[in-house]
């Protein structure tokens, strides 16, 4: 046997030191380029308000006076109202009615703050009133109801299903799971089941009016489960940072959830317009506006998207085109308009503006800034910081939004996971 001199060892050694130092500078140059590691993969999430510069005691006092308004506050201020035997909604105070969108809304910030009283409250009301128990939608909830709960509209919306089954999941993680319809998990993997197998589970005819929430083909989220309404799709209602949740802890179609986490992925640089990172409020599968009224427009709906985008980023990190693409060109857009005043309705090409300079718009594009550097994010955070708590006719739509941005840019919105 050949035995290796000393003076070949130290060069080996050497070598493969010097390799070592070239693949640690190549992954730290990688991860610079990338930001920092995901949150869902051990990071740590940005507490961008502080980043530009308000305290945390300012901090935590915003958020304790938003809860306070919006749950317990009078009733130019609160959206959430206590109902019934054990129950709650949140109202929809322009419309009067009251939505699974809100409902779901308010268990996701519940959740995510602790409070399990309202909570419970909430999710009895969406299961004992939105709930279909029988007939062709059994398992589906309707999208509005009016407060003392006579349904409206029977169709479901899946946005709804969708943070529906997430807080159910996220309160199992939190606080264990309780009897019948307080079993979390239980209930969040019954929700699961029917948006991706409802004609099945019921055994529907493959041609039947109501279907499954995906589409089987493009493995993308439906606007609307029923007839045409599923042959497009609604972009703010693609949450891929949900869906990879969804591939780790729901009981079935695992695989299914991660590829359509990719698919939504893919979506999103079809339906963001590249010149201004814009999404309208219906696109077709392949990310071209639907002629449906205005909605080949950048609305109310499509406000969403960039939390979406921008959540499915820092948790993940999967999609570089998110961070180094798509955020600078849509921060751009509007930076150019002027940060505080810009209009919130736009052609996706950014032509034909209108409307107002609303809370809401101004709160989604601060979520946008979790994904670019503090310098950039700044203007947007600060103008945030500086509008008021939504109060009034249009504190339902802004006000969850602004909540919404409130714990994300206080590094407060979080995967909520097993081992909490």
């Amino acid at each position: 046997m050949r035995t290796v001199s000393s003076k070949r060892r130290a060069t080996r050694s050497i070598a493969f030191l010097a390799l070592a130092v070239l693949v640690t500078l190549a992954i730290s140059s990688l991860v610079a380029c990338q930001g920092k590691k995901p949150a869902g993969l051990g990071g740590k999430y940005r507490n961008l308000l502080a980043e530009v510069g308000v305290s945390q005691a300012d901090i935590d006092a915003r958020v304790e006076k938003t809860v306070e308004q919006f749950f317990r506050g009078t009733n130019a201020q609160r959206i959430y109202y206590e109902f019934g035997d054990g129950m709650a909604y949140i109202l929809d105070v322009g419309n009067r009615d009251v939505r699974s969108e809100g409902m779901s809304y308010g268990m996701m910030f519940c959740v995510q703050l602790g409070m399990k009283e309202e909570f419970d409250r909430l999710w009895k009301y969406s299961h004992e009133i939105l709930l279909h128990k029988t007939g062709d939608y059994a398992g589906y909830f309707a999208w509005h109801a009016t407060p003392d709960g006579t349904i409206i509209d029977k169709n479901p919306a899946p946005d709804g299903e969708e943070y529906f089954a997430m807080s159910l999941l996220m309160a199992s993680n939190r606080w264990g799971d309780g009897e019948g319809i307080f079993d979390y998990r239980a209930r969040a993997n019954d929700i699961l089941d029917h948006m991706l197998n409802h004609r099945k589970i019921l055994g529907l005819p493959p041609k039947s009016w109501i279907g499954d929430m995906f589409d089987a083909n493009r493995n993308q989220v439906v606007f609307v489960p029923f007839g045409g309404s599923a042959t497009f799709s609604d972009p703010s209602y693609h949450l891929p940072h949900f869906y990879e949740l969804f591939a780790l802890w729901a009981d079935k179609d695992n695989d299914r959830w991660r590829a359509i986490a990719a698919e939504s992925r893919a979506f999103f640089r079809k339906a963001c317009h590249p010149k201004t990172g814009l999404a309208p409020d219906y696109a077709d599968f392949d990310g071209v506006p639907v002629k449906q009224g205005d909605h080949y427009r950048f609305e109310y709906d499509a406000w969403r998207v960039a939390m979406n985008i921008a959540l499915d980023s820092a948790w993940w990190g999967k999609d570089p085109w998110q961070r180094e693409e798509w955020a600078p060109t849509y921060l751009s857009f509007f930076s150019k308009l002027g940060v505080s005043m810009h209009p919130d309705q736009f052609d996706v090409d950014g032509g034909n503006p209108a409307g107002s300079h609303s809370t809401g718009l101004v709160a989604m594009n601060a979520v946008a800034g979790l994904i670019v550097p503090t310098k950039v994010a700044r203007p947007f955070v600060e103008e945030f910081w500086l509008s008021p708590i939504p109060s009034g006719r249009g504190r339902y739509f802004d006000g969850c939004l602004y909540l919404f941005a409130l714990l994300n840019l206080s590094g407060r919105y979080r995967i909520i996971g097993p081992t909490q």
